[in-house]
């Protein structure tokens, strides 16, 4: 164990300085020609920016807004500041500005960096806090970098120290800050690793020779933390394709000699309705590994592209995942592999007790470490309220329903949590119900996820107009506009329903579970307003 993930790099460095370790394809606005950087030429720069972010007093305990999408720079800033102690605080690119504003103000970021693009919008979020942190570009990285407000006696970073703050979303609308230490990136890489160990393993690594790629976002933790981290630990290559292009996904394997891959459940079902080629196999892809794909597909695509896609279980606040990535696999389910190693699982019913196998039930997990907590998150920042809840009884609640077969394999069923999950993104419902709710025209609101056939799950709104507004698509587009408007994209409702009511429990909550009937698709309501094709980002 390192202290520091900067120092786990320094070695990789000593071990393999002319390793490629960012990869970046041709064609991308930023990079038309590509990029292509070895471990040296980034240890090059990385030490650069330590120069600069200590000379402007960054210690141990500050933090630091990063917006420079899934670009090696964003990595190269991690790193710098990684070495000083210093916390990144990935930014969703896709944000308006008050879920920036937010983001800045819950997290106390001392500065933010970002791409010129973005920074009249940043500038506008951090003006909008207290603290009002200052916001500098890469562009003009280093002349306007400004000192910082001083940390007498900050400790050197150790595995304990902070080293991400990333944000996820909570069932009441805000997202909340899970705390990432040293200690969390390296448990959840070398979980990746170990699992290399056992021969009977879809997941076999090469030192120093695989390239990984991988299209999703840095705020998530696999592409942020996971794929970055085991790719450095190896000595491997991570490819950053930039936004996943169904039509030029292959070209951009084969030019950039991928080997590995990450995807969501859109990525294999978009590629699957390319027309089929005869360099379908043309490729060095040994094994995907990712979540979402529908269980109908898995075969298909095995068959077509030759390779196997491994679904499993995760999330951020714990250092470790399930995979199905040993026989037997049970293709055409939702087999996300069973527990590993020291990590325990519990399947339990409402009063928390076990259920049999073949039952499902909410997951609860842990390790089996003297340290309670040992290989999860260091908690929700200020937050500790919901820290405990998540922790009741010792192990982790995770809100996800599964269940486990008489063999100990588990199976992804569904998600407790009032969530909806369109093309990767976690969307809480609660916090486009507060929007809408502050519109005079809206009563009563319940947003729900619908399934959607290219993004798994799509926002639907259900909403009771206030008496005497027509329920028109003037409104529709009104609530719509105003949804677009102040939150991403992809959070905007993809349906709007209105309704003369909604059913509500003894304290005036909407019982969405029964919204619609048991076999009623709420696409097939004949009064639905679709506003799908113009969820589009702004960017």
């Amino acid at each position: 164990m390192y202290d520091t993930l900067y120092a786990a790099f320094r070695e990789s460095v000593r071990i393999a300085p002319d390793n490629e370790f960012f990869c970046v394809p041709k064609g991308l606005p930023y990079a038309p020609d590509g990029i292509r950087l070895t471990y040296a030429q980034v240890a090059a720069q990385v030490d650069a920016l330590i120069a600069d972010y200590r000379a402007a007093g960054f210690v141990t305990g500050h933090r630091v807004g990063l917006l420079l999408e899934a670009r090696p720079v964003h990595f190269i800033h991690f790193l710098a500041l990684n070495a000083l102690g210093v916390s990144q605080v990935p930014v969703n690119p896709d944000h308006r500005v008050e879920e920036m504003r937010y983001q800045f103000s819950h997290s106390e970021a001392d500065m933010i960096v970002c791409l010129e693009p973005y920074a009249e919008l940043v500038r506008e979020a951090s003006g909008l806090t207290d603290k009002k942190p200052p916001v500098v570009t890469v562009e003009n990285w280093p002349a306007a970098l400004p000192k910082v407000a001083p940390r007498p006696g900050a400790p050197a970073p150790s595995p304990s120290t902070e080293a991400a703050l990333m944000y996820t979303s909570g069932t009441t609308g805000l997202p909340k800050g899970c705390v990432l230490t040293n200690e969390y990136w390296q448990l959840f890489s070398q979980w990746y690793l170990d699992f290399a160990k056992d021969p009977n393993s879809i997941f076999q690594l090469q030192q120093g020779k695989e390239r990984l790629m991988n299209p999703l976002p840095v705020y998530h933790v696999a592409a942020g933390s996971l794929c970055f981290t085991s790719m450095m630990l190896t000595q491997g290559c991570y490819i950053l394709p930039g936004r996943f292009s169904a039509a030029r996904w292959w070209d951009t394997v084969r030019e950039t000699g991928a080997t590995l891959l990450h995807y969501i459940g859109l990525v294999p079902a978009a590629l699957l309705k390319q027309p089929p080629s005869p360099r379908d196999r043309d490729h060095n892809v040994k094994w995907g590994l990712g979540a979402g794909l529908e269980p109908d597909l898995q075969v298909a695509f095995e068959e077509r592209f030759g390779f196997p896609n491994v679904e499993v279980w995760g999330m951020t606040e714990i250092a470790a995942f399930t995979a199905a990535e040993s026989p037997p696999r049970h293709l055409g389910t939702r087999h996300v592999g069973r527990a590993i190693r020291d990590l325990k699982i519990r399947i339990v019913d409402e009063e928390e007790n076990d259920v049999p196998a073949g039952t499902p039930g909410q997951l609860l997990v842990r390790f089996d470490n003297p340290r309670a907590r040992f290989g999860f998150f260091d908690g929700y920042l200020n937050n500790v309220e919901a820290t405990e809840e998540a922790w009741r009884g010792g192990w982790f609640h995770t809100g996800d329903i599964c269940m486990l077969d008489e063999a100990g394999d588990m199976f992804f069923v569904d998600r407790k949590k009032n969530i909806i999950r369109r093309s990767g993104e976690n969307i809480a419902a609660g916090e486009i119900e507060a929007l809408l709710l502050s519109d005079p025209s809206v009563a009563f609101v319940g947003v729900i996820a619908a399934a959607d056939d290219l993004r798994q799950e799509e926002v639907y709104a259900c909403i009771v107009p206030t008496a005497g507004t027509g329920k028109d698509r003037a409104l529709a587009e009104r609530l719509f506009a105003l949804c677009a408007d102040k939150l991403a994209y992809y959070k905007a409702p993809g349906w709007i329903l209105f309704l003369d009511s909604l059913p509500m429990t003894e304290t005036q909550k909407v019982r969405k579970t029964i919204i619609f009937g048991e076999r009623e698709d709420p696409r097939d309501h004949p009064d639905v307003f679709d506003f799908r094709h113009l969820k589009k980002r702004s960017t």
